[in-house]
């Protein structure tokens, strides 16, 4: 038994033995896996560059570029078809009345008054006065009044004359005693009688004072009697009625503007606009 023994371990220490490697080639494989998986790291953290943003910012500024070439593209159009529309555009103006200003623009007439050429003559209309078909008197020839209050009038009459020129007629309360028609005429002279009212006299209805009287030439040289007169009426209506009168003689005719305002307008914005018409009749 011990000779068996004895030639089965020498049989085992005969055959090779599969033995496990020594640590120190362990190590060398780990740290070639090791270096291959930095390796890969590496290889992955190379493929992270910024190549995305740089293309992000190149169609950035592609938009942007695009955008502002609308953007001219658009406010070069605008511009056009504005400069087509100030040369085209026409401002409308109302056939009487307050001039119209349709677009809000800047142009138009934005006096107060409208320009208006007569028969002979010319005066400026203030703007909100609208044209009247009344012929209060022989020979008007034009007639306005107040949209807001037809007491607000303007009349001018045109009548023909032997005289040459105003003066002709003598003084200016001479001229103004042969038009006082114009101021209206009393029922006293039908015979009407009245008892005292109103501060006024028994068979008085009215009273005409005269404010200022003038003489002025315009630029050829032709005179005009002027006349500012109030005149009151025994009931106080409004507190009476402001009167602005021009006379002068041009052709073989006798022109008259008369401007009536009631004296509560008077001072409210009816002077100026008066005032205005006034001074600007015009005989040819």
């Amino acid at each position: 038994l011990q000779d068996q023994s004895i030639l089965e371990k020498n049989r085992r220490d005969r055959e090779p033995r599969s033995d496990p490697p020594p640590f120190h080639l362990c190590l060398r494989r780990r740290s070639k896996s090791m270096n291959c998986t930095s390796k890969i790291a590496s290889s992955a953290r190379v493929v992270k560059a910024p190549a995305p943003r740089a293309s992000a910012r190149n169609v950035v500024a592609r938009a942007s570029a695009n955008q502002d070439q609308v953007s001219r593209r658009a406010s070069l159009g605008f511009l056009a078809g504005a400069a087509a529309l100030g040369l085209n555009a026409n401002p409308s103006l109302a056939a009487y009345g307050e001039a119209a200003n349709v677009f809000g623009s800047k142009s138009g007439n934005f006096t107060g008054f409208t320009p208006y050429e007569g028969d002979g003559y010319s005066l400026l209309i203030p703007a909100k006065w609208n044209p009247s078909k009344e012929k209060d008197f022989p020979g008007t020839d034009l007639r306005y009044e107040d949209n807001f209050d037809a007491v607000n009038n303007l009349i001018v009459t045109i009548n023909p004359t032997s005289k040459s020129k105003i003066t002709d007629f003598g003084g200016q309360d001479a001229f103004l005693n042969e038009i006082s028609y114009i101021l209206g005429n009393s029922a006293v002279a039908t015979g009407f009688e009245s008892k005292s009212e109103g501060g006024f006299k028994a068979n008085t209805v009215a009273a005409a004072s005269i404010l200022g009287t003038s003489v002025r030439k315009d630029k050829e040289g032709k005179e005009y009697y002027t006349y500012e007169i109030l005149t009151r009426t025994a009931d106080g209506d409004e507190g009476g009625r402001h009167q602005l009168i021009a006379a002068t003689v041009s052709k073989g005719n006798l022109y008259i503007i008369k401007i009536q305002a009631g004296d509560k307008r008077w001072f409210k914005g009816a002077k100026t606009e008066c005032l205005g018409t006034w001074e600007s009749f015009t005989v040819v």
